[in-house]
């Protein structure tokens, strides 16, 4: 088959994302866990269900699951010690001058604006809930790019969650006046992908 001509159905890459999570121990919870950790001290009414729906959002975007698939492709092959002499070493071990992880998942964060970089940057640093997790090398899993990548999701649906934050306050409304499905707004209009 001509790749050229060939395209994967937008369904099979959220599908074969989901499943890539799945197979490393990630939910949408303990991504939204993150979420409502860091913006919950600046929206009042914020719940986890508004968290992980827009973490769902951002598992819809093109670019995060590219990055996703690549990245945990990636981890599980220097866990089955497929990858090239240096590079799996390098992998396996999580180097610390190794910056490719970073780069990936600060790329998949550029789309949401620098709020979701500065966050991306605090939490690459501060490592918290189920990055910290992956960061710290269990059971001979390698996560180098994993915990990374979660940080990434977790910055941009953090920042959509500031932005939809500024549009309430301009209509007199919090979270509490906010039902989770209406949390990422562009979901509801026809033909748009977020």
């Amino acid at each position: 088959m001509d790749g050229a001509k060939f395209r994967v159905h937008s369904d099979d890459v959220t599908k074969a994302t989901h499943e890539a999570l799945e197979r490393r121990g990630v939910t949408n919870e303990d991504i939204a866990k993150i979420v409502l950790d860091m913006q919950l001290p600046f929206n009042e009414g914020l719940t986890i269900e508004h968290c992980m729906e827009s973490v769902e959002s951002v598992l819809r975007k093109r670019e995060m699951q590219h990055a996703l698939l690549v990245g945990i492709e990636l981890d599980e092959l220097a866990e089955q010690g497929k990858l090239s002499r240096p590079l799996q070493q390098i992998v396996g071990s999580d180097e610390g001058l190794f910056g490719v992880d970073e780069m990936i998942g600060l790329g998949a964060v550029l789309t949401y604006g620098s709020i979701a970089v500065t966050t991306f940057g605090h939490l690459d640093k501060n490592k918290t809930g189920i990055i910290h997790k992956l960061d710290t090398k269990y059971g001979g899993q390698v996560h180098t790019f994993l915990d990374d990548l979660v940080a990434s999701i977790a910055a941009c649906a953090s920042a959509r969650i500031a932005h939809r934050t500024r549009d309430l306050e301009e209509q007199g409304k919090t979270f509490e006046d906010l039902a989770p499905e209406d949390t990422t707004p562009e979901t509801h209009v026809e033909g748009a992908e977020t």
